[in-house]
């Protein structure tokens, strides 16, 4: 994954167009719409009543509503006085964790601030007083889309931290190493297999070695669709692995579809035993630690 680093104020205010001057106009702009921003607040919300949003978050709860329009009036102040500074973007990521919290849809808020920007836009152009008025209204719309893009850039992050937290948990449980008899462990793998998967799947199977001082690793692909060359490899070097720690590992389950693309592919598989059924595989296995099929029945 490509890492981008963090890039400091001055140039996301560059590449948003966004200098001193255009900051002076943002200030020149407010200096006639907040003493309307009240009038402003309830165009908003006038326009989101009609929306299933308001009902949802609003409508049985009209403290709330007042507490959040508080909350606008800080928010449109702190804009208009264009002060971009660390603060002000802590403030905007607020604005996004607060709305990841209640799961606010995103076309909802880009839907408001679209109509907010337009309804300052308009006002700005008729006002006789602010002039250049086109070049005022280009600043407020500037720094709307600035507002805008760190709130929902905030949602964005919070929402991928959820997706890595998920997929972390969700891993975990999709690597089972299991002993299923003395001296044997078992993994069975279902749905995809990346490289981040494979490498869990050693550092697990070798873990779980070292902790049952197993001899014989069955590792069962029946669940697993399709295969790449990299994940082939992984899994091979996963096999090489155990056997370092004395352990033998026969994979099954290889069905017609990956024989055939392993083979198509090149891959190298060596020393390492396949079966096509896990049946087959426990047999072998038994047979490793030395037990005797005619012994079972006898358990």
């Amino acid at each position: 994954m490509i890492s981008i680093p963090a890039i400091s104020i001055e140039e996301t205010l560059r590449k948003f167009q966004i200098d001193d001057g255009e900051l002076e106009r943002v200030r020149t702009a407010g200096r006639v719409v907040m003493p309307e921003v009240d009038a402003h607040i309830d165009t908003f919300y006038a326009w989101l009543s009609q929306h299933a949003e308001y009902d949802a978050y609003f409508a049985r709860n009209p403290t709330r509503l007042e507490r959040v329009k508080q909350l606008q009036r800080t928010h449109w102040a702190t804009m208009f006085e264009a002060r971009v500074d660390e603060a002000w973007f802590a403030s905007r990521r607020h604005v996004g964790a607060v709305h990841a919290q209640i799961n606010l849809p995103n076309d909802i808020y880009f839907a408001g601030m679209s109509m907010s920007g337009k309804s300052l836009v308009d006002r700005i152009r008729q006002e006789p007083k602010l002039k250049p008025a086109g070049a005022i209204a280009d600043a407020v719309v500037k720094m709307v889309f600035l507002d805008t893009f760190v709130v929902i850039d905030e949602i964005a992050r919070i929402q991928r931290e959820k997706l890595s937290l998920s997929s972390k948990a969700l891993l975990e449980m999709s690597t089972p190493v299991t002993p299923i008899w003395e001296g044997i462990l078992l993994l069975p793998l279902l749905g995809i297999v990346d490289s981040e998967r494979t490498q869990d799947i050693m550092s697990k199977t070798l873990a779980k070695i070292a902790e049952t001082r197993a001899k014989v690793f069955v590792l069962d692909i029946a669940g697993v669709g399709a295969m790449d060359t990299a994940v082939a490899n992984q899994l091979l070097k996963v096999t090489r692995a155990t056997l370092l720690m004395g352990c033998e590992t026969i994979i099954s389950g290889v069905s017609p579809a990956i024989a055939r693309t392993l083979v198509e592919l090149g891959v190298n598989v060596g020393e390492v035993r396949t079966t096509a059924t896990l049946r087959d595989s426990f047999e072998l296995a038994l047979k490793a630690v030395g037990v005797d099929r005619g012994s079972l029945g006898s358990r």
